[in-house]
């Protein structure tokens, strides 16, 4: 789930170079990867464009998902929304999150940091800063809250200018960073599960 970064804006081949579908080959036969990315969305519901009233949304939690991973907020930081809602981005961050906890998929859920602005976008003028110092913090709060994790994208992506053309979404070999620390992350969690139902068989009766 996500914005334009997950959707692959300005990815040529985006059916088969965006994120999630990078994703899906990464992580092999046996996934079912779904992208749900939509341009310009926020997680605040009083944002200029809420998650919150996409298709996309509605189509995930119907997914009934194992694994959810949220990658929103570069959209949240704009001007428009930041100056006047960010007091009510933790607590509309948590309600998304607490949607899909109520799956009866019960999935495991990550949420990023979002990947760096590099300067240059005429629409993101705050840059990498506000991310850090602003955002980043309050997406801290929000996983202590839920006990969700967290998959830092900004570091993995920060220094790494020549994967983002336009300053804001990366190309093809930046999706390909994306999706690599996706899948580790995943793969990590599965093969901890695995060892532990290993160490812990359940008893049959």
């Amino acid at each position: 789930m996500g914005d334009s970064i997950t959707f692959g804006f300005a990815i040529e081949d985006r059916e088969h170079q965006s994120y999630p579908a990078q994703l899906a080959h990464a992580l092999g036969d046996g996934w079912s990867v779904g992208n749900f990315g939509r341009n310009g969305r926020t997680v605040l519901k009083q944002g200029h464009a809420p998650y919150w009233d996409t298709r996309e949304y509605k189509a995930a939690l119907a997914m009934n998902p194992d694994i959810v991973i949220i990658k929103l907020g570069t959209n949240d930081l704009r001007p428009m929304n930041w100056e006047k809602h960010q007091a009510d981005y933790v607590s509309d961050y948590v309600d998304l999150i607490r949607s899909f906890q109520d799956l009866d998929s019960e999935p495991k859920i990550w949420i990023c940091y979002p990947v760096p602005v590099y300067p240059g976008h005429d629409k993101f003028k705050f840059g990498n800063e506000v991310i850090v110092n602003e955002l980043i913090p309050k997406i801290n709060e929000i996983a202590e809250q839920t006990g969700v994790s967290i998959i830092d994208l900004n570091t993995a992506l920060s220094g790494k200018k020549k994967m983002f053309p336009d300053s804001i979404h990366p190309n093809a070999e930046g999706a390909k960073e994306i999706a690599k620390q996706v899948a580790n992350a995943i793969m990590k969690h599965v093969s901890a599960s695995a060892e532990q139902a290993h160490t812990h068989p359940s008893a049959t009766h």
